[in-house]
């Protein structure tokens, strides 16, 4: 295929990376991905200077606003990002962010969307010291957050796989104590929704593999097969999710 290969304009500039398809009826027929290219160049140099990715952490859960939870908190703003939840000793907490908060901007400049600032900070090196516009209670206010570093145990699933860019994992268990990835948050409309993942899922095998663990499942997808089968465990059932 086309995965890792430049993604052009008309004009013959690189504008991405081409990483992955969706391609419900199979063949090449779809919705194509691609990393955009500057989010490539930020991450090439980080693999130049460090020998790894250093990816920040904000140290919240959240989702894209819409009108309904504009309407429940009587605010006139459909645009930024609703955090839902604040992890304890985080950067954020620390900073006094709040759960109900509405992150408007990020340095300065505006904010669309719950996925545009996880595509921002994740692009952006721990210990930076970034400026969050917030609205809390209908009132402006800014406050200066200094990321975390990412663990193993949590991390944003286009890390992993480009066509689950979307979701939030951790390490989680099942009902039964056995062990497994679990689907944190979902962004509506994100390639992980179309592929149908929900929140709350676990995610037991990979291909086939038994997978415990963000860990395990980096290293059956590190060689980037052409379909992935999704072995999830939802409420009661097990059921198989495939994507490309």
């Amino acid at each position: 295929g086309n995965s890792g290969g430049a993604l052009l304009n008309l004009n013959g500039e690189l504008i991405g990376i081409n990483t992955a398809i969706l391609a419900p009826g199979g063949g090449s027929v779809g919705i194509g991905f691609a990393i955009p290219s500057n989010m490539a160049r930020t991450l090439a140099q980080q693999l130049i200077d460090f020998g790894e990715i250093k990816r920040g952490l904000l140290g919240i859960k959240g989702t894209e606003m819409s009108a309904d939870i504009a309407k429940a908190f009587n605010l006139d703003v459909q645009r930024g990002a609703f955090v839902s939840e604040v992890l304890p000793g985080s950067g954020s907490a620390k900073a006094g962010v709040k759960a109900g908060d509405i992150i408007t901007s990020l340095n300065g400049k505006p904010l669309n969307s719950f996925a545009e600032l996880r595509s921002r900070i994740a692009t952006t090196e721990p210990g930076t010291k970034v400026k969050l516009g917030l609205l809390r209670n209908g009132k402006p206010l800014e406050v200066e957050v200094t990321l975390d570093t990412s663990t193993s145990s949590s991390a944003s699933a286009e890390m992993i796989t480009p066509a689950l860019e979307g979701a939030t994992l951790s390490d989680g268990q099942l009902k039964d104590g056995g062990k497994g990835i679990k689907i944190d948050e979902v962004v509506k409309g994100s390639p992980a929704a179309q592929a149908g993942l929900q929140k709350d899922d676990v995610i037991i095998g990979v291909n086939r593999d038994r997978v415990n663990s963000i860990a395990e499942m980096r290293k059956v997808l590190a060689a980037k097969p052409a379909i992935i089968a999704l072995q999830i465990v939802r409420g009661n059932e097990s059921i198989y999710l495939l994507m490309r």
